[in-house]
């Protein structure tokens, strides 16, 4: 039982990690946008 949740856990902390990183370019490609384009 404590393989199985130390794996879940490893589990969840490699998809926080994923959705941060993609929240992350999202918000990266949202400024760069903004500065090569203007807010218009």
């Amino acid at each position: 039982m404590d393989i199985d949740k130390s794996g879940q856990r490893k589990a969840n902390v490699r998809l926080a990690l994923i959705l941060a990183s993609a929240a992350a370019m999202f918000l990266a490609g949202f400024v760069a946008k903004i500065l090569w384009l203007g807010p218009n």
